[in-house]
């Protein structure tokens, strides 16, 4: 059974490939475009709870900060050849998922995704877990952000004089 699956796959990338190269032309795939595609895949998936390591979550921090989009392409890197595609995408993911099921979603995801939108058959998706989200986190960033700052005036003047000793 598991051979006529093997063939049936063989089939339909033999079908894909050749939309990518015809009589008329080829088509060329540049790696940001299957990259974003990864990313938006990722993301999509349950329990992923951002993309990147904490390096690439910190610049993506400051870029959010001054108003820049989201850069769905952080924590993703791709490998574009002729008709094949390799992806390595870093997520941290939520807390309690079971990793190796949240791996596996976002590969097949991942690989649906750029295979239907593109005509690449994927060879590999590698998913490296940088870190677990945790809620206690975000409890802890919402209390930083709800106290008051702290004020720097000088302190209001008491009708008595102060004392000297």
């Amino acid at each position: 059974m598991s051979e006529n699956n093997t063939e049936a796959k063989g089939k339909d990338i033999e079908q894909v490939n050749s939309a990518l190269e015809t009589d008329h032309g080829r088509t060329h795939i540049e790696d940001v475009v299957v990259s974003k595609i990864a990313g938006m895949a990722a993301r999509e998936v349950s329990g992923v709870h951002a993309l990147g390591g904490s390096g690439a979550r910190m610049a993506g921090a400051i870029r959010d900060a001054f108003g820049s989009r989201t850069n769905v392409q952080q924590g993703v890197s791709v490998e574009v050849g002729e008709s094949q595609a390799a992806v390595d995408v870093a997520i941290v993911a939520e807390y309690g998922v079971a990793i190796h099921e949240l791996a596996e979603a976002i590969r097949k995801n991942i690989i649906n995704a750029i295979e239907r939108m593109t005509g690449l058959e994927v060879t590999e998706v590698n998913v490296t877990v940088h870190d677990v989200h945790l809620e206690l986190e975000d409890d802890e960033d919402d209390e930083e952000e709800e106290k008051e700052p702290r004020s720097i005036e000088a302190p209001e003047k008491s009708e008595q004089p102060a004392r000297v000793k």
